[in-house]
């Protein structure tokens, strides 16, 4: 496994790979790896025939009062887990190289990016959508794969590689859950034993919604209801944003569907957790 920290150098590798006929396969990170980005590599590795991880935490898509300069990292675990994944090339830049001195253009997605976490986080999907515009054209990926549990990321990425007409094919993976239910998240490691059990609330709430739906609830205002009831009962959790939405438009609706998306950020004392689920796929 090779490891690459300059632009220029990954740019030539992956153009190199291209001219050789490989197939490259991507998958972008901000580190701290987890089962779940264990799960985007495998299958990966599948994809194609060059492997290429990047882990870069991006300065531009984090608000003055987030969690930038305390995001957890561990290069050295995180190039363990890729080894054993099988990934080819590990590109780590640094915010230097990638937005030098001079640097003022930004990629906006917009309608896609202003409800949900785009509400809650303004600027935050311009900085994930110039990020990786950057990130393909340094890596030249043929295949991208991105996880579900960041889903208006996912919808905003698929959004931006079509409006450009880049040449990258975009895989969304399934959510990876500890035994327990609580989404694989890399902001995890800020919870106390406490907090970690008060945060399966957030999982508990899905699979309270999804019973109710099977058993034949339609109206999203009863959904709604009941979710919000069941999290405002953990007192340490703090609703951000609970809503129901199409999954293709992210649009707002009143009935429930088998296409539609439940989204929910819930603060955890400090630590905002995202999750969610379309009703009518599996869990």
């Amino acid at each position: 496994m090779k490891i690459i920290t300059t632009c220029h150098e990954m740019q030539q590798t992956a153009l190199a790979a291209k001219r050789s006929g490989q197939r490259i396969v991507f998958v972008p990170t901000m580190g701290y790896l987890h089962a779940g980005h264990a799960s985007l590599l495998r299958e990966g590795r599948t994809q194609g025939d060059l492997l290429v991880l990047s882990i870069f935490v991006n300065p531009i898509q984090f608000g003055a009062n987030e969690d930038l300069g305390r995001y957890p990292r561990d290069i050295e675990r995180d190039c363990q887990l890729a080894r054993e994944c099988g990934v080819d090339l590990v590109f780590l830049p640094d915010p230097a190289g990638m937005y030098p001195p001079g640097f003022q253009t930004s990629i906006s997605v917009e309608k896609l990016s202003q409800p949900l976490c785009g509400a809650s986080r303004p600027g935050h999907f311009d900085g994930v959508a110039t990020v990786v515009t950057k990130l393909f054209n340094i890596v030249q990926p043929d295949v991208a794969l991105f996880g579900k549990k960041d889903f208006q990321q996912l919808a905003v990425l698929r959004q931006m590689t079509s409006d450009l007409n880049l040449p990258v094919t975009i895989i969304g993976m399934p959510i990876v859950r500890e035994q327990d239910g609580l989404a694989m998240s890399s902001r995890n490691a800020y919870l106390s034993a406490e907090q970690r059990e008060s945060a399966l609330v957030l999982s508990r709430a899905i699979k309270l919604v999804r019973e109710q739906y099977q058993g034949g609830e339609r109206s999203v205002a009863e959904l709604q209801r009941a979710a919000e009831s069941l999290i405002t009962s953990t007192s340490s959790a703090c609703i951000d944003y609970l809503e129901f939405r199409d999954s293709q438009t992210l649009q707002l609706v009143t009935t429930a569907g088998d296409t539609t998306l439940l989204a929910l950020a819930v603060v955890i004392g400090t630590t905002r957790l995202i999750d969610n689920t379309v009703l009518g796929e599996e869990m």
